[in-house]
């Protein structure tokens, strides 16, 4: 059976203002374009109806690449014929014929939208005789609780008979949330928390910060083929990335002691200078990877010093997620074979970290350094990439 059209469903767009649904459904018309052309999928077209968007294409991936894009919550290949109920009956049944084995169930799922001579329940009851009929040698079963397989049938200005629904990522149309700086380091968590900021319509600026004889190029490696993997499911959208020296900073903290403190101060500096670089950019936050009481810097205590004397938006996507709901996320967005390759640690970790830290504290020994001239200095030494 030909499949010439993938029908594409979304979700939270339908319940927008006019006005916002439409500039909405036109962005996620764009970024199928986008994510198919890259994807090598031929079209001739996408268009839009009312709850629906379609793409002419009889490429067989169409509509799990079509599954990818932020916004769709399915896709699925669809015949497409009249709305006459005999052209209807006849593609129900031939896909019946296609899919329905020995012995097997199946059940029809009709609706309409619109005006009809018939009503969805008709519909389904007319297209269920049609289909048994086709394939009654093969003693087959209705079973509308729990079939072998569904036959879909929707009426609108044309009808769609399909049996096939691809699960997509749902959320936000990408671009339709601005901009944020997301801090990658290319372990598990971040690139998992950046994804999912994408996922809610953000276009995001990666900034790594290179922890220098800290780590090693493994390390660095590995971040930026991360940052590669997230931009796959950003076709059309530009990634403007940042390395960030943190080396030198890091190295003079450890050199006055206190290094029981050195974790939650490495993240201090990476809030500080990613400010300044978002107040560059026009962003509208940060995005970090931070899960709680994951790491010593991810207590509650430490976060809330983390957080001292940054007025800024900081977005933790993390936060309330078991280390085992990350690595399954990761592993669905094609980064988790990225983050677990071989490469150093940061060797700036004391043995023994603060996990209950005292912002009065943290205050005093601020105050033994030029901060601002340490953010000065990162950034004028940071190195910026297009991707």
């Amino acid at each position: 059976m030909e499949y010439g059209h993938v029908m594409v469903r979304y979700g939270e767009i339908g319940i927008k203002s006019e006005q916002v649904r439409r500039k909405y459904e036109r962005l996620l018309v764009k970024n199928i374009e986008a994510m198919l052309s890259e994807n090598g999928v031929g079209f001739n077209g996408v268009s839009r109806e009312r709850g629906r968007i379609f793409v002419e294409s009889r490429d067989a991936r169409a509509a799990e690449v079509v599954s990818r894009v932020f916004g769709v919550v399915s896709a699925s290949p669809v015949a497409v014929t009249g709305t006459d109920i005999k052209e209807v009956c006849g593609m129900a049944a031939e896909m019946g014929r296609d899919i329905i084995g020995e012995g097997q169930s199946f059940a029809i799922r009709a609706r309409r939208a619109g005006e009809y001579p018939y009503t969805s329940q008709e519909i389904g009851r007319i297209c269920g005789d049609a289909v048994f009929e086709a394939v009654k040698d093969r003693n087959p079963r209705v079973d509308l609780k729990s079939p072998d397989h569904e036959i879909f049938v929707e009426v609108r200005d044309r009808s769609y008979v399909f049996s096939e629904v691809v699960k997509g990522v749902g959320g936000m149309p990408l671009g339709s949330q601005g901009r944020m700086v997301a801090l990658v380091s290319g372990g598990i968590d971040s690139p998992v928390a950046a994804w999912l900021m994408m996922r809610r319509g953000c276009n995001i600026i990666p900034v790594f910060f290179n922890n220098g004889e800290f780590s090693d190029k493994a390390y660095t490696e590995r971040a930026m083929d991360a940052i590669k993997k997230l931009k796959e499911w950003a076709p059309g959208h530009n990634f403007k990335v940042y390395e960030v020296p943190h080396g030198d900073t890091l190295r003079e903290f450890i050199g006055r002691g206190n290094v029981k403190y050195t974790c939650v101060f490495c993240k201090h500096m990476m809030y500080r200078t990613a400010v300044e670089i978002a107040k560059r950019e026009g962003a509208h936050g940060i995005i970090t990877g931070s899960s709680l009481g994951q790491v010593a810097s991810q207590t509650s205590d430490n976060l809330m010093i983390e957080h001292y004397m940054i007025d800024f938006p900081i977005y933790h996507p993390l936060i309330g997620f078991d280390k085992d709901e990350i690595v399954a996320l990761a592993r669905r967005i094609g980064t988790y074979d990225i983050s677990v390759r071989p490469a150093s640690c940061c060797r700036a970790v004391p043995a023994h970290p603060s996990i209950h830290g005292r912002l009065e504290e943290v205050k005093r020994i601020e105050g033994e350094f030029d901060v601002d001239g340490l953010v000065e200095k990162e950034l004028a030494g940071t190195a910026v990439t297009m991707l």
